[in-house]
């Protein structure tokens, strides 16, 4: 089972600066457009709100509650949902 993470960032960030290397590396996290989401076929799943930047992170549901924190700490991150997939 994977979770998606719908994150939420203030416009005009970094989308890079979402997730550590670390936290890529110790999960195998997948940080995506919505474009790409689409692309790798995740269906579409949200649109942008007041031109803030929207990223999909894809990850394991072992790794769930990691990401969870570091989405809860994050000054980038406006508001994110948890959608569960396969």
């Amino acid at each position: 089972m994977m979770h998606i993470f719908e994150c939420h960032l203030v416009a005009g960030s970094d989308p890079s600066t979402l997730l550590s290397d670390e936290t890529l590396r110790e999960t195998q996290a997948q940080i995506m457009t919505p474009e790409e989401a689409l692309a790798v076929g995740f269906g579409k799943i949200a649109e942008p709100k007041d031109g803030a930047e929207l990223r999909l992170v894809a990850v394991a549901a072992r790794d769930t509650q990691w990401i969870h924190r570091v989405m809860e700490r994050s000054p980038i991150v406006t508001s994110y949902k948890v959608h569960e997939v396969g």
